[in-house]
């Protein structure tokens, strides 16, 4: 299904069940370009740059870049062996997740250079930072939080729907109190209480990418706020498109 800009993709029949998750559908605002070999780990906005974590060995980095284009404005690569995953801006410094090497990298937000390397256990998927903790996923149903200035590990929760728990919590981004997650390999994105570990809606976006852009692209991964105005940006490992979309009640 090809979507221009300015219409909507719907998501299954709103829920009548009292506790269910409410449905969403994905409106899209604007349609923008994303370099389609950036294999989308980390995605996040602040101060009017968007930040890019890229994955796979040879091929992961950091980028700084203009929200509106997609230029990249400032790159840091990974060396080998690393495979890079979530990224999340906390004031000046930069957090980074590695997938299974068992590092978190902090890096200067003005020039991406790394600053030190702290170790830690299991997977690095998704990272975002919701103002006092950092939201870090690692594949399972688990959201894990950590301290900003040490990356100890200070708390968790399990996330679940009312049939039961969620696992493979991808890309997280941290806003309105909630905490949004790519669930791996769908096209489905979470809100999700991160006091309860409740999912509170759930946005279907089927269809989000036309057919005629899907040769070579991999699974959606990629949300970012806009600040202050309830927009979001969203896009995939290798899409050639950014869309700039609200998540509104289908």
């Amino acid at each position: 299904m090809i979507v221009p800009a300015g219409c909507s993709v719907t998501a299954s029949t709103p829920p009548t069940a009292a506790g269910e998750p409410q449905r969403l559908r994905v409106q899209v605002l604007e349609v923008r370009p994303h370099d389609r070999t950036a294999f989308t780990q980390g995605f996040e906005v602040a101060d009017g740059v968007l930040y890019e974590g890229t994955g796979l060995v040879g091929h992961s980095a950091v980028m700084a870049t203009d929200p509106a284009t997609g230029a990249v404005r400032q790159r840091a690569d990974l060396p080998q062996p690393l495979f890079g995953e979530g990224i999340t801006v906390v004031d000046q410094r930069i957090w980074q997740l590695t997938w299974r090497d068992g590092v978190a990298i902090e890096r200067d937000r003005a020039t991406l250079a790394e600053l030190r390397r702290v170790p830690y256990r299991g997977e690095g998927w998704g990272l975002c930072h919701d103002g006092a903790r950092l939201v870090m996923s690692d594949g399972t149903d688990r959201l894990l939080f950590r301290s900003p200035s040490t990356f100890d590990q200070v708390g968790d929760v399990r996330v679940h729907l009312p049939t039961g728990a969620v696992g493979q919590l991808n890309e997280l981004e941290c806003a309105g109190g909630a905490v949004w997650a790519n669930v791996w390999r769908t096209d489905r994105i979470l809100r999700i209480d991160p006091a309860s570990g409740a999912v509170t809606g759930i946005v279907d976006a089927t269809g989000l990418l036309p057919a005629a852009d899907r040769a070579g692209a991999d699974v959606l991964n990629g949300i970012a706020a806009l600040a202050g105005d309830g927009e979001f940006l969203i896009t995939g490992k290798r899409w050639p498109h950014t869309f700039r979309v609200r998540f509104v009640p289908a």
